[in-house]
């Protein structure tokens, strides 16, 4: 399902300082980023197909809030969307601010561990492989600029694995 994100143009806000601004901004219902892993020293990451890049990256299974979906909920669905494994055990890490400058958006950080593999469930607009890494090669990615999805990134901080 596509979801319809609520753009918000020319808002007024009055700021800190009392000045008044007009502002542009997407109001966004959050999302929830997965570190699913297979055991202490592999996870599983997507190759995904962006439209918007014209091109494939690599990244963590993510999605978009169904409000009123709780995040761990929607964490458990797009896992096991988008890679066709459930797990036993979720762990929320985090949260980050992706683009505080234009979105109200809040992306969840959660690990999976307890993985039990099923068939992969994506949209129609999901063009995606499944793939297995090592903590190693999943540095060696960051490190050659191959891993370059920003909610990923921040994900496998907060993992300590780059």
């Amino acid at each position: 399902m596509r979801r319809k994100l609520d753009f918000r143009a020319h808002q007024k806000v009055v700021l800190p300082n009392g000045k008044t601004i007009h502002i542009s901004f997407i109001h966004h219902p959050g999302a929830v980023i997965i570190a699913p892993l297979i055991n202490e020293d592999t996870v599983v990451m997507l190759r995904q197909f962006r439209p918007a890049l014209g091109r494939y990256i690599y990244e963590l299974p993510a999605g978009t809030i169904d409000l009123p979906e709780k995040p761990l909920t929607c964490a458990k669905r797009e896992l096991l969307e988008e890679t066709g494994f459930s797990a036993k055990k979720f762990k929320k890490l985090g949260e980050i601010y992706p683009v505080p400058g234009y979105s109200t958006e809040v992306i969840h950080i959660f690990k999976a561990e307890g993985l039990t593999a099923g068939g992969a469930q994506p949209e129609d607009y999901e063009v995606i492989d499944v793939k297995q890494f090592s903590r190693t090669e999943t540095k060696r990615l960051f490190q050659q600029g191959k891993l370059m999805d920003a909610k990923s990134i921040c994900a496998f901080t907060h993992l300590g694995w780059i």
